[in-house]
């Protein structure tokens, strides 16, 4: 990713990397984040724990509810809530990314300006970063959402064209996603106290995402409003493409909204980028 020509003095412009040379500066990101994240495996253990038990304990209580509704809930019976849960859990596990929490001790810490002097754009280090963890810790997910579906019967209507769509929808989540959260994390150029903004963007997705209760069982309104946000294309929408909840005409809407919030989020994370480094650089970071 290039970043502008005209850099603030004393920060280097990222260069315009040939595919070899950006592939060898991943490898080397990972080969770095999996030695530290090996470093930390305690801290490594805890958030995967806290990943895994949000969904779950979302799991269980619709479950029950559904069964203690006669059967089903908005459509959706226990195996239903199962089958979405287990799955969203997944989904989630592979496209959230934590990269807004980060950056406000980065630049109080004086780290960014070490970044800003390398001839490669920060965004790199930040996806490897991301990539290597979710890796390391799929090898713990997947004995999970096995144990999970043995304890909870789910029931999975997906087809084929669905698992198909559904890879696609995956990677574009992800970078959706990750985009956002890196365009939210770059605020901290303006102020280094963004936790009660970062609170904020995650409570709005908690009801617009999918995550607290499908969309399908919540208000019409509130379907209409979360159709609005990007957050129900990047978390619901692929859980219910591979659940089968989907037709291949909503498929092709859903994927069209997700190409769009990725234009929106990498047009808007560069024009914060680039105005960021000015306000970082003026300050003498």
């Amino acid at each position: 990713m290039a970043a502008t020509d005209k850099a603030p003095a004393g920060i280097v412009t990222h260069l315009s990397l040939s595919p070899r040379v950006l592939l060898q500066a991943y490898r080397a990101y990972f080969r770095k984040t999996f030695a530290v994240q090996l470093q930390y495996r305690a801290s490594l253990l805890i958030w995967l724990i806290g990943s895994i038990l949000e969904p779950v304990i979302y799991l269980v209580v619709w479950t029950t509810v559904a069964e203690a509704s006669g059967g089903s809930v908005g459509g959706y019976s226990a195996g239903d809530f199962a089958a979405y849960y287990i799955v969203l859990m997944v989904v989630d596990h592979l496209t959230f990314t934590w990269v807004m929490w980060e950056y406000d001790y980065r630049i109080r810490l004086g780290q960014m300006s070490a970044m800003l002097l390398r001839p490669i754009h920060p965004v790199h280090e930040d996806i490897a970063d991301n990539i290597t963890y979710k890796v390391l810790t799929l090898f713990v997910m997947i004995p999970v959402v096995l144990l999970l579906i043995w304890l909870f019967n789910p029931v999975f209507n997906t087809t084929l064209w669905a698992v198909a769509a559904f890879i696609p929808a995956l990677a574009l989540s992800f970078f959706v996603r990750f985009m956002l959260g890196w365009s939210l994390a770059m605020t901290a150029f303006w102020t280094t106290r963004i936790n009660a903004l970062n609170n904020s963007f995650f409570v709005i997705s908690l009801f617009f995402s999918g995550r607290i209760a499908p969309l399908d069982v919540l208000p019409e309104g509130l379907q209409t409003v979360a159709n609005l946000f990007p957050f129900r294309w990047t978390l619901a929408f692929p859980v219910e493409l591979f659940l089968g909840r989907l037709t291949p005409q909503e498929a092709l809407v859903g994927l069209g909204m997700q190409v769009l919030w990725l234009v929106i989020c990498l047009v808007g994370m560069q024009l914060i980028w680039r105005a960021g480094i000015r306000k970082y650089a003026a300050f003498g970071g």
